[in-house]
């Protein structure tokens, strides 16, 4: 929500700051830090707390620190009056969003069962487009000056103190308390979650065993290290860490920050281009509709490789529009049309999986440590482009800006077809059956499955189809999951 705010917001608080992007170079990178100052926090210094508060506070604990500090800070922000000021105040909110960043995607995967685990998707970006339109008008008030922007900056609160005033409510994570050696609490925790005795005894009994199993190959070093050695824990974080980059460089958050300017550019009023950023923020929620109904039927992968090429076609669109003249509707209108379609399939792919895909991929033992990572990748590469979007629209225009993030929705795509195993509809602890298979094996697997089903659909032959378990057994190196797999169909 602060994201969408601060598209608004940054319509009137840089004249009164005096950060002008349109005066100098120099404002439009100072105007880019403070907008994106909250991420490098989080990717610096936020994300990495979320290891040490989960061990003091546990899941509800950190998760109520953090929202009290983002209340905190949104306040703190509305009332500043000077650059530099506000600058400080937004990085200090960066401590508030990064740990929730990483422990309410934890919180939900662990809590959930696996069938609906993905669905768990929940988008605010919306509500700050509408906190753009409800204050735009607002007048200034004796000693107040720029009271609009500061209620829109001060919006992102409300979000923030739902979450703290249900949290007492909730139980605390099942996997955590087991982790903790608190069988008991586990256990009624679990039981308030299922809501079935047996149910409850199964999924805690099926936690213990996992968690034993583990322990067992632990080699009690450092966790961070552990992460890149083992190589369960390295296929899971490659795959986590390629989404969270995706998540920033396939473009969004620089449609998230810059919605006004972009369509101010494009020749919308003021009150127009948000207008036409609430639509934005309308698309990006109504279209992760879809991802909730779809992302634990059909998985992980397909919604992404059935998105990015999309995605990367209507950055095209967008960037080529701006060739049209000025003073033609035609250009409002595709610019727009481009812009929507474009949010309408990341918000079906992108948008949702990478949290939780991260949340759900690492072992018990590094799962803090790898979602740390994760959510320190997505914010500090949240963080780059905040800062590099409006120089990059002054130096490659918008037609080379939109070509740029365009290229890497491509990339990205390619990444995705080979080195992303999919995690649909299996419990945490059958996930490491999953990323137990050779990353070599995987990528030539879905290559001769794309040729598959390119000969099977398209040129119509009947050659049989093989799953990723078949095709790997041959390979020396793959005896070890075709066991593991064995085994969890036998125990099934």
């Amino acid at each position: 929500m602060d994201e969408s705010v601060i598209s608004g917001a940054q319509l009137f608080y840089p004249q009164q700051l005096g950060i002008d992007g349109a005066e100098s170079e120099r404002n439009r990178w100072l105007n880019g830090l403070v907008n994106a100052a909250p991420y490098l926090c989080c990717g610096v210094l936020g994300c990495w707390l979320t290891d040490p508060l989960n061990k003091v506070f546990g899941r509800r604990g950190t998760i109520m620190f953090c929202s009290a500090v983002s209340i905190i800070c949104c306040i703190w922000q509305a009332v500043t009056n000077t650059w530099w000021h506000l600058l400080i105040a937004r990085f200090v909110l960066g401590i508030g969003i990064g740990p929730n960043s990483s422990t309410v995607p934890i919180f939900s995967a662990e809590c959930a069962p696996a069938p609906i685990r993905g669905a768990l998707v929940m988008q605010w970006q919306m509500l700050g487009y509408v906190a753009d339109l409800a204050f735009f008008h607002v007048p200034n008030k004796p000693h107040i000056t720029g009271l609009n922007w500061r209620l829109m900056l001060a919006a992102p609160l409300l979000p923030a103190l739902v979450v703290l005033i249900q949290m007492p409510f909730l139980p605390e994570s099942p996997r955590w308390l087991m982790a903790k050696g608190k069988y008991e609490k586990a256990y009624r925790a679990m039981l308030r979650l299922r809501g079935s005795e047996v149910i409850a005894a199964r999924d805690i009994y099926y936690i213990f065993i996992l968690q034993q199993e583990n322990e067992s190959t632990v080699r009690r070093g450092n966790r961070f290290v552990e992460l890149w050695t083992v190589l369960r824990n390295r296929r899971a974080a490659v795959g986590s860490l390629m989404l969270m980059f995706g998540q920033q460089f396939c473009g969004i958050n620089a449609i998230v920050y810059y919605t006004a300017t972009i369509f101010t550019n494009a020749g919308f009023s003021e009150i127009s281009a948000l207008l036409a950023s609430w639509g934005f923020g309308m698309t990006n929620c109504i279209f992760a509709i879809p991802a909730i109904l779809t992302i634990d039927k059909f998985g992980r992968r397909p919604l992404l490789l059935s998105t990015f090429p999309v995605m990367a076609i209507m950055l095209l669109f967008v960037g080529f529009c701006f060739w049209i003249p000025e003073d033609s509707k035609a250009r409002i209108a595709l610019i727009a049309t481009g812009i929507y379609v474009y949010t309408a399939f990341y918000s079906s792919g992108e948008g949702p999986v990478p949290f939780t895909y991260s949340a759900e991929v690492y072992p018990l033992y590094v799962r803090e440590i790898g979602m740390s990572l994760a959510t320190s990748v997505t914010w500090t590469f949240n963080f780059i482009v905040g800062l590099t979007f409006p120089p990059m629209l002054e130096a490659f225009k918008p037609q080379g800006t939109f070509a740029w993030y365009a290229c890497w929705c491509a990339i990205l795509f390619v990444c995705v077809l080979l080195f992303l195993p999919e995690s649909k509809g299996l419990t945490l602890e059958e996930l490491d059956q999953v990323f137990s298979v050779p990353t070599g094996v995987h990528a030539k697997y879905q290559l001769w499955n794309l040729g598959w089903h390119f000969r099977h659909y398209i040129l119509r032959k009947k050659e049989p189809h093989q799953t990723l378990w078949e095709y790997g057994g041959d390979d020396a190196d793959s005896e070890i999951f075709q066991d593991k797999h064995t085994n969890q169909v036998s125990t099934a």
